[in-house]
């Protein structure tokens, strides 16, 4: 126990706050996981809210981002689910946009507005994808119910849903095929025989990459809804190369805060402490769990998050304190909800599972 709390104190942090970030890495990699995006970017949040410098922040979270992506990716790896030709053509607008993005962070810093600037961006970006994914679950839920619940033939007949077990099921997004309807080369084949244009995946790469450099994110979140939607794939091959995407984003942001030695190796190592577990629980619940039981939860998860940022960045202008606490109460509650749920499911579908012999994995 006194070495536990010397090694913490040694990392600049207290037992307490150690805790705490191991305990909410573990929920981040549950999400980075099963979701192959939502996590990493309430790490930024969660620092700015505690006080940190933007680019203290935004450094140590894509190191944690590096970490955490490393983990989930050989898991989605060993299921087949990761197309690395697509993953590696989209580095170089990664790389990029990760440039551009640090730049603009540390000239907002010379400005004295880049905590305002990140937190504000965080507010819009975080209800905009919460919105996003809470009217598609909705959406979803509807078109259950008018198909009298079969969620199978409805994913099958209709492909709108791009739901499934990550089997022949999985269709293209209507608005990806009509994208890869536009054949401007240079073309490329992907791993699962469709052909997708250079400047259409370095067009993703090059936008998350600014995503990723400007909030500390892996962009996942964008990541992830970009190759499924944009340059159209498979949602498990979405999901295992936006994974795969994150961990060469996280590298290359990693080093480039890295060099300014804006990276609190304190933080970075109670994160991934949690995550390690975290991530591979995530990933594994993958097999188990429908995406559509918990898309609500996670879109409305987005959707508190932002509210959260928002009433951070009031507590700074106001001096209040207290609104500082209840950011940070709704951020790791609203994160803490989603991992539990995602969990539940998982448990439920493992017993029934192993209860009946035979029975599928996935989308019962």
């Amino acid at each position: 126990m006194i070495g536990s709390i010397a090694t913490a104190e040694l990392l600049g942090l207290g037992p307490e706050i150690f805790g705490l970030f191991v305990a909410f890495g573990f929920m981040v990699g549950v999400f980075f996981g099963f979701f192959g995006m939502g996590g990493s970017f309430l790490v930024t949040p969660a620092l700015l809210i505690l006080g940190y410098p933007a680019p203290v922040a935004i450094g140590s979270s894509m190191a944690f981002v590096f970490g955490t992506a490393a983990i989930a990716t050989m898991k989605h790896h060993d299921a087949g689910q990761v197309d690395y030709k697509l993953g590696a053509l989209m580095f170089v607008g990664i790389t990029v946009g990760i440039e551009l993005g640090s730049r603009l962070v540390f000239g907002l810093e010379v400005l004295g507005i880049a905590n305002v600037v990140v937190g504000v961006a965080y507010v819009l970006l975080l209800a905009a994808i919460g919105v996003l994914f809470t009217r598609s679950a909705l959406d979803t839920d509807d078109g259950d119910e008018d198909d009298g619940g079969d969620a199978d033939a409805g994913t099958d007949e209709t492909g709108n849903d791009g739901e499934g077990a990550g089997d022949d099921a999985d269709e293209v997004p209507a608005i990806a095929r009509k994208i890869q309807s536009y054949e401007i080369p240079p073309m490329t084949t992907l791993a699962d025989g469709s052909r997708a244009s250079l400047w259409t995946i370095s067009g993703v790469g090059g936008g998350v990459g600014l995503v990723s450099g400007f909030l500390g994110v892996g962009g996942g979140f964008v990541r992830m809804p970009a190759i499924y939607y944009v340059i159209g794939t498979s949602l498990a091959a979405a999901v295992g190369t936006s994974l795969f995407g994150g961990l060469m984003s996280g590298a290359v942001g990693a080093f480039t805060y890295g060099r300014a030695g804006v990276i609190d190796l304190g933080i970075v190592t109670a994160l991934l402490t949690g995550s390690a577990l975290g991530a591979r629980i995530g990933s594994s619940a993958t097999a188990y769990v429908d995406e559509d039981d918990v898309t609500i939860y996670f879109g409305l998860m987005l959707l508190v998050a932002s509210a959260a940022v928002g009433i951070g960045e009031l507590s700074a202008w106001l001096s209040m304190p207290v609104l500082d606490r209840l950011s940070f109460v709704l951020l790791i509650g609203s994160a803490l909800l989603v991992c539990a749920v995602i969990l539940y499911h998982g448990a439920l579908a493992v017993r029934r599972t192993r209860g009946v012999p035979g029975s599928p994995q996935r989308g019962e």
